[in-house]
């Protein structure tokens, strides 16, 4: 193996993460990892959260299956499922939640249409029900 070689597979892998709660203004924070700490993006960000960050936020159900569809973000302006998007020794990527969605905390970002949300209100008994006895 020459030094460039050895070098290249030891290169810190950057991520520059997009953060914020909401519609509240969005912030940057950089992290350099380990390539053995990041064979997948997923991995990296749990490898962050576990030794780095405990307060950042993402979402994922399984680890590189690609089978919940839940761990889906923005790498360089492209949407992924971060489970399934390799990261390359050495080099730097944009972190951000789905540009189309609306933002919750981090790289949250809501995932049920709206009107498949649970209803936060519920009617009113009194004003909703209908009296057969009058």
């Amino acid at each position: 193996m020459t030094n460039s070689t050895h070098d290249a597979m030891h290169a810190m892998v950057v991520l520059t993460i997009h953060r914020g709660v909401g519609d509240g203004p969005t912030y940057t924070e950089q992290y350099e990892l380990s390539p053995e700490n990041t064979p997948s993006l997923l991995d990296g960000l749990r490898w962050i959260h576990r030794n780095v960050d405990d307060t950042l936020a993402f979402r994922y159900s399984c680890i590189n299956a690609n089978a919940c569809k839940e761990c889906m973000l923005e790498l360089d302006g492209e949407v992924v499922y971060a489970c399934m998007e390799r990261l390359k020794p050495g080099h730097r990527y944009n972190v951000k939640p789905l540009s189309n969605k609306a933002r919750f905390r981090d790289l949250i970002t809501q995932i049920a249409p709206a009107k498949e949300q649970l209803q936060t209100s519920y009617p009113n008994p009194d004003t909703t029900a209908t009296d057969d006895k009058a």
